[in-house]
């Protein structure tokens, strides 16, 4: 049988056919588009939650997106244990949704930021990582006004305890650093999972990193790890 990527698309997405051209196109996989009103996932072996402005950022990003009928079915569709990727606008959805702990918050300068940033693999303890190397650093696309992730302090302990910090803004040669954390994110993070490692919210774009005239390529690097982990390659 072979294995299908489900691209969500809410009104006001418009990173959904990025993130299918690089599935489809690049990574060579079956792909479809799955549409807000949609109740069902059955038949998807890894579904994305793309990037863009869902019903326009109204109220708060995500805020809006969390109660289409579909957020229901990715719920259940988490709780069995299946694999969600969550892009930029995807992860603000995840947070407002409760797949994920904190928030997101205005960019510390209050400015749009969109550039290429260096990220640093934090651990390798959930399906979407388990290929990389603990601090290797990746060259991947940010574009967003709301990535300021926050979390409390006992919340922050708890994402540590976890090993649930997936990425982290670094420097070209991976050091932590105030410059690096463009938008002023606690703790420098740029994802995160949830405990069972299922689940991974990030802000960046690997889907923008896929080929070499846009940049960078290596979106593919952290997506033949998800591949590799999902038996999908």
């Amino acid at each position: 049988m072979s294995k299908k990527i489900g691209v969500l698309v809410f009104p006001g997405s418009n990173c959904d056919h990025d993130a299918y051209h690089a599935m489809k196109h690049i990574m060579n996989a079956e792909t479809e588009f799955i549409w807000h009103k949609e109740t069902d996932l059955k038949n998807i072996d890894l579904l994305i939650v793309p990037g863009g402005f869902s019903y326009g950022d109204y109220l708060r990003s995500g805020a809006i997106a969390r109660f289409s009928p579909v957020m229901q079915a990715v719920q259940g569709y988490v709780e069995k244990g299946y694999p969600v990727l969550g892009i930029c606008n995807g992860f603000q959805i995840l947070l407002e949704s409760g797949l994920l702990p904190g928030a997101m918050m205005h960019n510390e300068k209050l400015r749009f930021v969109c550039k290429n940033v260096s990220i640093r693999v934090e651990n390798r303890n959930s399906l979407f990582t388990s290929s990389l190397r603990e601090g290797q650093v990746l060259n991947i696309p940010v574009s967003h006004g709301e990535g300021n992730y926050f979390i409390d302090s006992d919340g922050l302990n708890r994402l540590e305890e976890n090993r649930q910090v997936a990425f982290r803004y670094c420097d070209p040669n991976g050091n932590l650093t105030q410059e690096s954390n463009i938008n002023g994110s606690v703790s420098n993070i740029a994802g995160i999972t949830n405990v069972k490692g299922n689940v991974l919210g990030m802000m960046p774009h690997p889907e923008r990193a896929m080929e070499s005239q846009l940049g960078s390529t290596d979106g593919v690097l952290f997506f033949e790890s998800l591949f590799e982990s999902l038996h999908l390659a």
